[in-house]
Formats: structure tokens, C-alpha cells, sequence
């Protein structure tokens, strides 16, 4: 049986996680590691300055052993890893109220819980989709494990980010597209200002692209890695600067 982690960035009392929760419980014994309270777009922070982290188990779903940590998204998965001394063979992040796709995945502590997953030697997917309803992810939470289980995807690569439309027409394998959304920051005064986002992808018909297989109506399935370095770079210069 395996051992599941469950995790979000939307709080450990948000409809998504309790959604995966229960899916997750069909696949081995899950334990939840979720923040307090709301933490989207958080990233990869972490907490190293402001004190000792509140961590709290609370009942939950039946069968299910769940942690409420008063910190951010990857906090939370490392108290489930370190500060439990666990490994866990899957790591299931999401699912995420709202798209994580293109350029926005470096902002997502959904993204990021999957990422922090791998740093840690575990297996990851994160699990996004339309901010109006769960229910196609629901409805499509199987067909998408099926898919990862025919591909052996786990077997080629650690982490994986899964964004669910409303309405889908399949499922496409797919790369990072580019900008999805932007903010624009409005002074409100006495030196105050607000973000508020707006969208600004052009339309596309790439499938290969998460942004385009997305707002095309498809499930797009994007392979993800922690690296960061670019290595078509380096290799090209290499014999160069050496």
C-alpha cells in the first residue's frame, strides 16, 4: 500500500484538498499536511525568521491523519517529511482553486509542494483547476491516474503539475507556455497600494503548451524539474570559459 501525503496552498479546510483526500484514500493510507488558513501564491517560501511554527493535528476525514500548520505551502510539507521524519511515496498537492500554468507556476505553492516533494526524494503531482468548480476535476481525477499509470510517468520523472478546464476533451502531455496572468498595482492611498490581476494570454492552438492545451479545453500534463539552471547555456560555453 503506498503512503500518500496530501497537501495544498488554499488551507487544510479548503474544498479541494478534501476533494483529493478522499480520491487519494482509494490509493494507500493518506496523511493531509496543509497551512492554517489561505497561502496562494506563496512559491517555495519558507519560514526562517519569525519565530516557532504552530503545528496542530485536527480531526479530519475518517481514516485520515491531518496536520493544520500555521506557516506557508512547502512549511507544511516539510514538517510532513522532516519534522515527521517520513517518506512518503506519493505526494499529491492541490487541488488548487484556479489555474497554475505557464509562467505562473513559479508563483504557485501548489507547484512549489511538488517541488519541495522531489528535494525530498519523493514523487509529486500537483493538481489545478477552473476557480469556478471542482467538479470536472472530480469527475477526471481517475482517467488522469490511469493516464499516469499506462504512461508509467512516475517511472520517467519525479514531478508532474496537472491542470484541469472545465468541460475537457482529453488530456494532452504538454510543456510550460508563457504568461497567463499579470497584476497591476492600483494606489489606493496614503502610500497603500493593491494588486488586481488581469489575463494576459494571447490566444494559441500549440498543444504542446500548457496555456494553449488549457484554455483549448484539454488537461494538460507538464513534466517539472527544481533545476534552474539553463543548461543549453552552459553546454554551449562550456569549451568556451572553461
Amino acid at each position: 500500500m503506498m503512503k500518500i501525503l496530501v497537501c495544498n496552498d488554499d488551507g487544510i479546510n479548503a474544498e479541494g484538498i478534501k476533494l483529493l483526500t478522499n480520491w487519494a484514500k482509494k490509493l494507500g493510507e493518506v496523511t493531509v499536511s496543509a497551512p492554517k488558513v489561505q497561502q496562494s501564491a506563496k512559491s517555495h517560501a519558507i519560514n526562517i525568521h519569525e519565530g516557532p511554527i504552530e503545528v496542530r493535528q485536527v480531526p479530519y476525514i475518517d481514516g485520515v491523519t491531518a496536520y493544520e500548520v500555521n506557516s506557508t505551502p512547502v512549511d507544511s510539507v516539510r514538517f510532513a517529511t522532516l519534522g515527521l521524519n517520513a517518506h512518503y511515496d506519493l505526494i499529491l498537492s492541490g487541488v488548487n482553486r484556479g489555474f497554475n500554468m505557464g509562467e505562473d507556476i513559479l508563483y504557485s505553492g501548489t507547484a512549489a509542494n511538488v517541488f519541495e516533494a522531489a528535494l525530498r526524494g519523493c514523487k509529486g503531482i500537483a493538481f489545478s483547476t477552473d476557480p469556478t468548480s471542482f467538479a470536472e476535476a472530480e469527475k477526471w481525477l481517475d482517467k488522469i491516474w490511469d493516464y499516469f499509470v499506462k504512461n508509467d510517468l512516475l517511472a520517467a520523472n519525479d514531478i508532474y503539475n496537472v491542470n484541469i478546464p472545465l468541460d475537457a476533451k482529453g488530456i494532452k502531455w504538454t510543456k510550460q507556455g508563457g504568461a497567463y496572468f499579470t497584476d497591476e498595482f492600483i494606489e489606493i492611498g496614503q502610500g497603500q497600494y493593491s494588486q488586481e490581476g488581469y489575463s494576459v494570454y494571447k490566444h494559441g492552438e500549440d498543444f504542446t503548451l500548457d496555456t494553449d492545451s488549457v484554455m483549448n479545453g484539454f488537461i494538460s500534463v507538464t513534466p517539472l524539474s527544481t533545476r534552474r539552471d539553463d543548461l543549453a547555456v552552459f553546454e554551449k560555453l562550456f569549451e568556451k570559459i572553461k
